[in-house]
């Protein structure tokens, strides 16, 4: 069961328009390295609302809500019809939210004109952004077994296949230190950049510092905007994330696991599709561990795949979203794609037809799923008058 919250107002005129987001966010605790308390919003001198949550994406949320009450407050009708969905379940994978999105395509969403997000963020900390794609994410569990229980190395260290040596030896297999996927085929079907597309690369507001800052580090493969912005957002990426069962508290423990559970994942870009990428990795580690001769055992699945999305950015959606921002921030925006994955945003694509547009509300440096997430007060307040103001942008558009 998805828990939601759904909402949805009457209008004479104008677009119906469908706005998804959530409310659940990543767990926190002020041990992790929180300067406050991350589940009290705290102001800081800077003008930071800190919290869990508060760029991600609980301020997007609250902000839909505070453009309704001013409307309501002012006595201003409201520019187009608005269906609204929120979701309690985005932070754990939305299960069953696809499910109920195409069940409801012909139902609740069936008068839904276009699509508005704001799950994501500015490319840097100056320019506000049009977002128009997305990366799509593969994730895998690679579980080796071996001996019947933990064992002593002292006693057992040297007589048995352990799982944990075959663990590392086949994660060391998947990409290497500069960020080649070592699959074999898996950039067969990444498409070539066109010119169109590498247009928008040029005059937009980021620089490597703005990466730095990100990363509190220099640690970048590449030294240009350019290659880190292809290498984030149009070209896949393997990313190793950690491995389950191993021991990893504090001291020493000199224990041989019986079983070890490696988690990665793949980001993928137009023309890859997830089930194609998961038969290269099972295929490739099959591969790789028959070479091992090894007693122990495997087994690699994917726990879940979304492919990207890309929109069309000539889209009157897009069209009124750029003028929005002219009007608040006199600015045109940038036409941004996004490293990240949110699969929610494809699913609403296929299964209404029609035209999806994420609109950031936070900045780059905001921190979200990390410690002392934040949104800037300046981005909250001007990301309220911009989602009104969008709104009014879409109702001219008719």
């Amino acid at each position: 069961m998805v828990p939601q919250i759904r909402w949805s107002h009457s209008h004479s005129g104008g677009y119906v328009f469908h706005n998804p987001g959530h409310y659940d966010v990543q767990p926190a605790y002020k041990s992790d390295g929180w300067n406050t308390d991350p589940w009290t919003l705290v102001e800081d001198a800077q003008g930071r609302l800190l919290g869990r949550g508060s760029t991600d994406d609980k301020a997007p949320v609250i902000s839909w809500l505070f453009v309704i009450e001013a409307h309501q407050k002012l006595g201003l009708d409201f520019p187009v019809n608005l269906k609204m969905c929120f979701e309690g379940m985005e932070e754990s994978g939305s299960e069953g939210l696809d499910d109920i999105i195409h069940q409801e395509a012909k139902a609740y969403f069936k008068d839904v004109d276009c699509v508005c997000i704001s799950d994501n963020y500015w490319l840097g900390t100056n320019k506000p952004c049009l977002t128009y794609g997305l990366r799509g994410v593969s994730y895998f569990h690679l579980k080796v077994t071996g001996p019947g229980k933990d064992l002593h190395s002292g006693v057992f260290g040297g007589t048995v296949h352990e799982p944990m040596t075959d663990l590392i030896h086949l994660m060391g297999k998947l990409v290497t230190p500069d960020g080649k996927i070592l699959v074999p085929g898996i950039m067969d079907d990444v498409a070539p950049v066109t010119e169109a597309e590498n247009s928008l690369y040029q005059g937009l507001d980021f620089t490597l510092n703005d990466i730095y800052g990100a990363t509190e580090s220099k640690t970048t493969i590449f030294d240009t905007e350019r290659e880190v912005l292809m290498a984030r957002w149009r070209f896949p990426s393997l990313s190793l994330h950690g491995v389950e069962g191993a021991f990893y508290n504090p001291g020493d423990k000199t224990v041989i696991p019986a079983k070890v559970i490696g988690k990665f994942s793949i980001r993928s870009v137009p023309n890859q599709e997830p089930e194609k990428i998961t038969q290269l990795v099972k295929d490739h580690i099959n591969a790789e561990f028959a070479k091992l001769n090894s007693k122990n055992t495997i087994d690699i699945a994917c726990s879940h795949g979304g492919k990207c999305w890309v929109a069309d950015v000539n889209h009157w959606n897009f069209v009124a979203a750029a003028n929005a921002v002219q009007r608040v921030f006199n600015a045109k925006p940038d036409y941004t794609r996004e490293g990240g994955s949110i699969p929610v945003t494809l699913t609403f694509q296929d299964a209404l037809q029609k035209n999806v547009l994420l609109l950031p509300m936070g900045r780059s440096d905001d921190g979200a799923h990390s410690t002392n997430e934040k949104i800037d007060k300046f981005n909250f307040i001007e990301g309220i008058k911009l989602l009104s103001t969008y709104l009014h942008e879409v109702s001219a558009q008719s």
